[in-house]
Order: C-alpha cells, then structure tokens, then sequence
C-alpha cells in the first residue's frame, strides 16, 4: 500500500468533524487500496463521528466531494455507497406475537 506520486485528490477544506484526522481523504490518496482496507477505515471513521452529526448526511457529503476523484468503483466509494444503502433501509417488520403486543 503505497501513496500515488500523481495525486489526483486535490486539498479540501473539510470540517474536521466531517471526516476526522482525513481518513477518508487519505483512502482516496492510497494506491492500490483493497476492500478490506476501505471497510477499516470506514470502520475507524464511523467511531471518530460525532455524535451529533447524522451519518447518512455525513456519507452523502463525503461522496459528494471526493467520490469524483476515485471515480464509482474506487473501494472507498464502494464502501460508501454501502454504509449508505444500509443506513437507508428501513426496519424490518417483526412479526408473530411481537407484532401483535401494544
């Protein structure tokens, strides 16, 4: 895992609390970056999150600014686009006699 000499993401101005310490900055900068490592630095991302801010809003900004760097099938635009859809779903539907109790 190596840093690209020709780096294509260029220097944003991101509120720290956005993406803190630029992780997933830093995953667009990475050569040859694997799934696996896209999931941990999601990971790791998802715990530094403050708490007040939404994670679905958090994730569509990040998309919106470096997902055009790395391109759709960048890993941490995959892994993106996945904590999202999760996030998204709506809650299953319990049923038997869970969903019948008031």
């Amino acid at each position: 895992m190596a840093y690209s000499d020709q780096d294509s993401t260029p220097e944003v101005t991101v509120d720290a609390a956005l993406d803190p310490g630029g992780l997933i900055r830093e995953s667009y900068r990475i050569d040859g970056l694997s799934m696996s490592e896209a999931r941990s630095i999601f990971l790791d991302w998802a715990i530094k999150l403050a708490p007040e801010l939404q994670p679905q809003i958090a994730i569509r900004r990040l998309l919106a600014l470096y997902a055009p760097y790395g391109g759709p099938s960048h890993p941490m635009t995959v892994v993106l686009q996945e904590g999202l859809g999760e996030l998204a779903e709506a809650p299953h539907r319990r049923g038997g006699s869970r969903a019948r109790r008031p």
